[in-house]
C-alpha cells in the first residue's frame, strides 16, 4: 500500500509521517476503561498516534453535540461517535473505537489495512446477544449490524462521509447512524474480526490459534472495571494492563 494515495495518504508536507488520528469515546463510569484502552495503544504502537476522547460534555460545551439522551444509549458516546469525520476535518482516515477494548497488536497493523475505495472499514458482524443486560446493568439492545459501528476507521475526505454534520449526528435515527445508511453495501470495507474480537461471542479456535486469537479484545458486556465482570474471559490481560498503566501513572512528574 502507497503512503500517499488520493490526498489521503500518511505522509505531511515535510516528509515526516502524520500521526494517526484515534477518537475513544468516553464516559465518565468507564474512566478506567478509557485510561487502559489508551494505554495499550500507545504502548504498543509503531507509529505516531494522536488519540483524543469523544467526551459529551465537551461537546455540548462546544455546541456540537445537543440531542437528548434516549433510554436505549448504553453509553455517552453512543451518537457523538459518528461525529468522528468532523472532528477530523474531513481529512485522512481516522479511527473511533468505544473504550471497553484491549489492544495486544502493534495499531499500524489495522491502519495499514485501509483502502481509499471504501468510505468506512469495520468487522461485520453477525451478531446476536443472548444477554437482556450488559455492563453495570443497562438493557442490552438487539438490531441488524450490531458492533459494527464500535470500532470503524472513517475515511474522513470521502466525499459521502462529508454527509456526517454535527445536524445531522444530532438528528437522524439510531437505524440510520449506527447501520451507516448513508453508504452503500459496497462503501463499506471488511476488517478481519480479530481486531474486534467480542468477548463471549468470538472464539479462539485451537487449530488457527494464529488467525483467531485477538489482536484487540472488545469487552463488550462488560469488563473487568465493573464488579459484575472482573471474571470476564480475558479480564486478566485487561487487569495485567491496569497495573503497567497505574505505574507508570505514579512515575509522571506532577505539573
Amino acid at each position: 500500500m502507497s503512503l500517499v494515495s488520493n490526498g489521503n495518504g500518511h505522509l505531511a508536507c515535510n516528509g515526516t509521517e502524520k500521526p494517526f488520528k484515534i477518537f475513544v469515546g468516553y464516559d465518565p463510569r468507564e474512566d478506567l476503561a478509557y485510561e487502559v484502552c489508551c494505554h495499550s495503544l500507545h504502548k504498543r504502537s509503531s507509529i505516531p498516534i494522536e488519540i483524543t476522547p469523544i467526551k459529551q460534555s465537551e461537546l455540548r460545551k462546544s455546541g456540537l453535540y445537543w440531542r437528548e439522551r434516549g433510554q436505549t444509549e448504553s453509553t455517552e458516546f453512543s451518537f457523538s461517535r459518528f461525529l468522528t469525520p468532523y472532528l477530523a476535518n474531513y481529512e485522512g482516515w481516522a479511527m473511533f473505537v468505544d473504550c471497553d477494548f484491549l489492544y495486544l497488536n502493534d495499531i499500524k497493523e489495522l491502519r495499514d489495512l485501509v483502502d481509499d475505495k471504501y468510505a468506512i472499514m469495520c468487522v461485520q458482524h453477525d451478531y446476536t446477544p443472548k444477554e437482556k443486560t450488559k455492563m453495570d446493568g443497562v438493557v442490552q439492545t438487539v438490531y441488524p449490524r450490531k458492533n459494527w459501528s464500535s470500532m470503524v476507521l472513517y475515511n474522513c475526505g470521502h466525499p459521502k462521509n462529508k454527509m456526517l454534520t454535527p445536524d445531522v449526528v444530532n438528528s437522524q435515527t439510531g437505524a440510520f447512524l449506527h447501520r451507516f445508511q448513508w453508504l452503500e453495501d459496497h462503501e463499506i470495507g471488511s476488517i478481519p474480526f480479530v481486531w474486534n474480537f467480542l468477548v463471549g461471542h468470538n472464539k479462539v479456535e485451537e487449530n488457527d490459534p494464529s488467525s483467531t486469537f485477538p489482536k484487540a479484545i472488545h469487552y463488550t458486556l462488560g469488563g473487568p472495571w465493573f464488579d459484575a465482570w472482573k471474571d470476564c474471559e480475558f479480564g486478566e490481560l485487561w487487569l495485567n494492563e491496569l497495573e503497567e498503566y497505574k505505574k507508570e501513572a505514579n512515575k509522571k512528574p506532577e505539573n
